[in-house]
């Protein structure tokens, strides 16, 4: 940590800052409380050591005049004999804990472990809240019996450690009810990481998934740990798994049945306890049947199916997720507007090939591009397809409707799928890799 001792005694500084940089910290020093008091608004501390009794302004006064400040550090007193009253007084007004001079080493040590622990707590509620408004605000809606059945199954596969696979097209919420069951699980206090398996080359995955030890390859220069190893405790969301290559799928395969990883270019195995959630697009029995999965990770895999429906299969959801983007987008965009009274009877009438992810990409494109007050219905009219390219016949015109078609079919399953590549991809029938090539394919 970083910590500033205040006292008017130089000897106690040093002592102070001996023991404490020899304990790892990182020391600052200062005998005059009104400096010290300028120096704690301007610099990054975590915690303050300050005495009691000092000349020009007293502790207590310093630690008030901190706080009234905005100052976030821990505020540990530091008393003389017949102090200890004085140093009470000011943990009243918010100091952390107080140290009676004079005070042993392993004392010292010892409230600042403690000091240290609670900062490290602290930090990890207020992630936790974070992630806990970010599930809020992408909260399961389940008005329908299809996604009622989706949630009362995976609030019964929660509380085990039970490896889930979460099917349904894209765009349809499969991290979105991922991210439900860890937190209504018991690892909700650790980590939850997901990976987009068809959104990383082959080369990098095995690397991004176990880690790799230095030299392993060319730029490993150091040691790294793979999202296995981070989702320690946590639980790790192997999204578009069906898109794993084959080697990648024999070694995920013993990873579930051992617990175990080796990081590439290692020779040491490290145990994992992670829990595994899949998802995917994909028609993985198909994938089996024609060789491009492997049987037993699947069945590894299924342990317990979450299948969620489309969006067009639920209408009831469509109206409540609807609203919610509305406002959601509109609070962002700054209020002043709302939907025109035929909005979500227009949003009813279309089929949402992108589901959810689709519906809340047009809502939001329909707020930002508004210029009044109300959303009207046309705003969410969809796009014709294009007219038919005409020209001369001849191998060369032909070759230019073709790309002109593929160029306005991409568009349209990118404006679909907000720009997720890969999602656009499963929409055309194409591999990734394929997509990207048609980007940046030159024009002829």
């Amino acid at each position: 940590m970083r910590i500033l001792v205040v006292d008017d005694d130089a000897g106690l500084r040093k002592s102070l800052t001996l023991l404490l940089t020899g304990d790892g910290h990182d020391v600052a020093t200062e005998g005059d409380p009104i400096v010290a008091l300028a120096r704690a608004a301007a610099e990054p501390f975590d915690v303050v050591l300050c005495d009691v009794r000092m000349p020009k302004m007293d502790g207590v006064e310093f630690l008030r005049s901190y706080l009234a400040s905005g100052g976030t550090a821990l505020v540990i007193m530091m008393s003389a004999y017949g102090g200890e009253e004085a140093a009470i007084a000011a943990m009243k007004q918010g100091a952390y804990d107080y140290l009676p001079k004079p005070f042993r080493s392993d004392e010292v040590l010892l409230t600042l472990r403690k000091a240290e622990e609670r900062e490290r707590l602290r930090g990890r509620v207020a992630a936790l809240e974070a992630e806990v408004e970010r599930f809020r605000d992408r909260d399961v809606i389940a008005e329908s019996p299809a996604m009622r059945g989706v949630m009362d199954l995976a609030t019964r596969v929660a509380p085990h450690r039970t490896t889930v696979l979460i099917t349904g097209e894209s765009g349809t919420g499969k991290e979105v009810v991922a991210r439900a069951i860890h937190r209504m699980s018991p690892r909700r206090d650790g980590p939850f990481v997901a990976i987009n398996c068809a959104a990383i080359p082959e080369q990098l995955l095995e690397s991004e998934l176990f880690g790799h030890v230095r030299g392993a390859f060319t730029g490993a220069d150091r040691d790294r740990i793979g999202l296995f190893e981070e989702a320690a405790l946590g639980t790790l969301l192997l999204d578009e798994v069906g898109d794993l290559p084959p080697l990648l799928q024999v070694k995920l395969l013993r990873v579930l049945q051992e617990g175990e990883i080796r990081r590439v270019g290692g020779s040491g195995i490290t145990k994992v306890d992670t829990r595994v959630l899949a998802a995917t697009a994909r028609d993985l029995e198909s994938d089996v049947a024609e060789g491009r999965f492997r049987e037993d990770l699947y069945y590894r895999l299924n342990v317990v199916r979450i299948h969620i429906p489309p969006l067009r299969e639920r209408p009831e959801d469509l109206d409540r997720l609807a609203t919610m983007f509305f406002e959601r987008a509109i609070a962002r965009a700054g209020g002043g507007m709302v939907p025109a009274p035929d909005a979500l009877p227009a949003l009813r009438g279309r089929r949402w090939p992108g589901n959810v992810r689709e519906l809340e990409n047009v809502i939001e494109r329909s707020v930002v591009l508004n210029a009044g007050g109300t959303i009207a219905a046309t705003a969410f009219a969809e796009s014709a397809p294009p007219p038919a390219a005409r020209g001369a016949s001849g191998p060369a015109a032909l070759k230019d409707v073709v790309q002109q078609a593929e160029g306005d079919a991409i568009e349209r399953a990118l404006e679909a799928t907000g720009g997720n590549r890969t999602d656009a991809a499963r929409l055309l029938g194409i591999s990734v890799r394929s997509l990207y090539y048609k980007l940046d394919r030159p024009p002829e």
